[in-house]
């Protein structure tokens, strides 16, 4: 082999390159841990968290197949006039894209994921959905019967999407594809409630429009209610 020659291949998370006879080791760790040190310094991290490369995956029960023949999404509620979209006509609902910063209740923060999908706040701006005074929360119903509760200020937020595509792409069907509630971080944005990722639903069917509060699935579970990040509000 020429010494000039360079080889880099690589082993699970462990990358290698070997240069002129010599080999040098390096790790996505590494690249896992500066990020880290930079969102603590930057203010981004939250206590307790830790920062990560990946996207993990975490769900109850089994992910929901999907027929766009047969799926809707319906509003109802305290609103003014319930609705029910099909898949096609969810489409060409007006779209926005925005970047997040995810926090796990697990322990885990990704940082700058993009989204695109539907802006709740943005239909309601355009009179699409016409909540009554009397609405101040927002249950999401998902696949399964499973539920998440938030407050319709949280909801109408710049930091909650109706969301179909992660990175340009459509949600993978692990994460919620076709329709998810989402809620993160907006860098710099400390007039916004930063949630725990869980308070946004996967796999959304219909959002019901509340006078009065009543649990989610994981809430019922003993999970905390308001799920504040910056208070580590993990559990009742």
């Amino acid at each position: 082999m020429d010494t000039d020659t360079i080889v880099f291949w690589s082993m699970a998370d462990v990358f290698y390159i070997c240069v002129g006879g010599s080999t040098f080791m390096f790790t996505s760790q590494d690249d896992r841990r500066k990020l880290e040190t930079d969102m603590r310094k930057a203010g981004r991290l939250p206590p307790g968290q830790s920062a990560t490369l990946k996207f993990p995956v975490l769900h109850y029960g089994s992910v929901p197949s999907f027929d766009p023949e047969e799926w809707t999404l319906r509003i109802w509620g305290e609103v003014e006039r319930p609705k029910s979209w099909t898949w096609t006509e969810f489409q060409e609902l007006p779209r926005t894209k925005v970047t997040l910063d995810l926090h796990c209740v697990t322990r885990w923060s990704k940082f700058d994921t993009l989204w695109e999908g539907v802006a709740l706040k943005s239909l309601v701006e355009a009179g699409i959905i016409d909540p009554k005074p009397s609405a101040r929360y927002v249950m999401q119903h998902c696949e399964n019967g499973f539920t998440v509760n938030i407050p319709i200020e949280v909801a109408l937020a710049e930091n909650f999407l109706l969301a179909t595509k992660f990175d340009e792409a459509p949600i993978e069907p692990g994460h919620g594809y076709p329709l998810r509630g989402v809620v993160g971080s907006i860098p710099g944005r400390k007039d916004l409630k930063d949630l725990y990722l869980w308070k946004g639903g996967k796999w959304l069917r219909g959002l019901e429009f509340m006078s009065s509060d009543r649990l989610g699935f994981w809430e019922q579970a003993g999970y905390h209610n308001e799920a504040d990040i910056w208070k580590e509000q993990r559990t009742a």
